[in-house]
């Protein structure tokens, strides 16, 4: 079993906490953003935590199966399609950088408040996907503590 880094440097935890707390992305796009990128970053840990809070939060449960083919699916807005994408080019960020086109395509929905708060909340995610991947912490192994075994999904 491997530490759980929570209990380590702790005012970095605090910190990221803190950071957490200061997104403020539209909830239904934070979570679907939230979702697809620890899909894509591997992490069990929050893959399980974000499908609970966004079916917590009303999320329809079709849309979270349709996540991992969002490219193709007609369930989500272009808004959600535009942050969709800017998250995958953030996370692939190595492959090609950011395109002078691909950062045309998501300015045509989001304003600068929203496009920051947006990259804010995709650079956050990516920190928490890499500590629980390197730390290997267990799904489901916070429910308890953040309410999400009401999702009904244990």
């Amino acid at each position: 079993m491997r530490l759980h880094y929570s209990q380590y440097a702790l005012n970095t935890y605090k910190a990221l906490l803190a950071l957490e707390a200061s997104l403020t992305l539209d909830s239904t796009l934070k979570d679907l953003v939230k979702l697809r990128v620890s899909q894509i970053n591997g992490c069990v840990f929050c893959v399980d935590m974000h499908v609970k809070e966004a079916k917590l939060y009303g999320e329809r449960e079709l849309r979270l199966h349709h996540l991992a083919v969002w490219h193709e699916s007609t369930l989500f807005t272009e808004k959600e399609r535009a942050a969709l994408q800017w998250a995958e080019n953030l996370i692939r960020i190595s492959e090609q950088g950011v395109r002078d086109a691909d950062y045309a395509a998501v300015r045509a929905h989001f304003d600068e408040e929203e496009l920051v708060a947006l990259t804010h909340v995709i650079n956050t995610i990516n920190v928490w996907n890499r500590l629980n991947v390197a730390f290997a912490t267990p799904a489901g192994s916070m429910d308890g503590l953040m309410g999400l075994e009401k999702a009904g999904l244990i």
